[in-house]
């Protein structure tokens, strides 16, 4: 539920956001059929802005789930914990509840959990690009 103030017309400003419950009932992530990831924008390109916005939710599986970013994207882990790899480098990290990722564009990762993690990201992309 997206909650807007109703200035923008009296003060010519637009108002900012806020959206409850956002990170529920994600839609599963059907271009990886043997994953549990689910994702979902919460603010796709708002009012003309670069950035897109949402929930990226993943449940221990045997294989991990890599993803190519075509574009640059932050996340913030919320709960749980990402196993990352780079699969071109090789590189490894964890990240944990409170961690920042920084994904550049061009990589491929790899994401895996040993049983649940979500995180809250933001895109520099169009919203056409999830």
């Amino acid at each position: 539920m997206t909650t807007e103030a109703t200035t923008e017309a009296s003060t010519g400003t637009t108002p900012f956001r806020v959206t409850t419950d956002a990170w529920k009932g994600l839609p599963f992530m059907e271009e990886h059929p043997d994953n549990k990831g689910y994702i979902g924008d919460v603010y796709e390109n708002p009012k003309g802005s670069r950035m897109c916005s949402g929930y990226f939710e993943l449940h221990h599986t045997d294989e991990p789930l890599v993803y190519d970013y075509g574009y640059d994207e932050m996340k913030i882990v919320v709960e749980g914990e990402f196993l990352l790899r780079n699969v071109d480098t090789g590189q490894e990290m964890v990240a944990k509840a409170r961690d920042a990722i920084f994904f550049p564009k061009g990589s491929r990762i790899a994401f895996s959990t040993p049983s649940y993690a979500l995180a809250f990201y933001v895109g520099d992309r169009d919203s056409t690009l999830l």
